[in-house]
């Protein structure tokens, strides 16, 4: 990665540092002053999501609902399997926050960002401490993926959708089984609201 010159912002994106124990000391040892936004969203939607991804590249896989209990009689959630795991958010922030505050910490409600993705990204520019550039003119919704897609992007005169990988059909998940991820997942969600003064409002 180059040096980053005064006046410009490195941005780095890797999507298991969240839930990677280790990371949070290596990035804090690197530099206590970086800003950490992290995209959240539903974590039942998120598990389905994780599962689609892992069907389309290995469609021999058990159903989510047999991955999901450890025993299903007993309705006994399998917290060991990743795409549970990772949802329990207020766990791995309680990691973050043992060598970050709260404060360098942008918490994106990946919700808001498809519907006002201008707005998500309003607080993304202020919480960097740059200009907002980025507004609604720079969007416009694809109905075939369900996403907001970048008008242009930069360098390009095409618009810029999100790739194959993002907005697949979910497979139909058991409702009963939807129902009891939510009510696990219930209280770690309202101690993530308590500990980031946010209400995503999943329920």
């Amino acid at each position: 990665m180059p040096r980053t010159l005064e006046g410009q912002i490195t941005m780095e994106k890797t999507p298991s540092y969240f839930v990677t124990k280790e990371a949070p000391a290596r990035i804090s040892s690197m530099s206590k002053g970086t800003k950490l936004i992290v995209v959240v969203r539903d974590p039942v939607t998120r598990a389905i999501s994780d599962y689609t991804q892992t069907l389309s590249k290995k469609p021999d896989i058990p159903t989510f609902e047999s991955l999901t209990f450890k025993n299903r009689t007993t309705g006994l959630i399998d917290t060991s399997w990743s795409a549970i795991q990772i949802g329990i958010y207020a766990k791995h922030l309680e990691n973050w926050l043992l060598h970050f505050p709260i404060g360098q910490i942008l918490f994106v409600s990946g919700e808001r960002l498809i519907r006002d993705p201008a707005g998500e990204l309003g607080r993304v520019q202020d919480f960097l401490g740059l200009k907002r550039i980025i507004t609604d003119k720079h969007f416009y919704f694809n109905k075939t993926k369900g996403f907001p897609c970048l008008k242009k992007a930069e360098g390009s005169s095409k618009p810029h959708c999100l790739g194959k990988t993002k907005g697949r059909t979910h497979p139909d998940i058991d409702q009963d089984v939807v129902q009891r991820l939510r009510d696990f997942y219930r209280p770690f969600n309202m101690k993530f609201y308590q500990m980031t003064g946010q209400d995503f409002g999943w329920d």
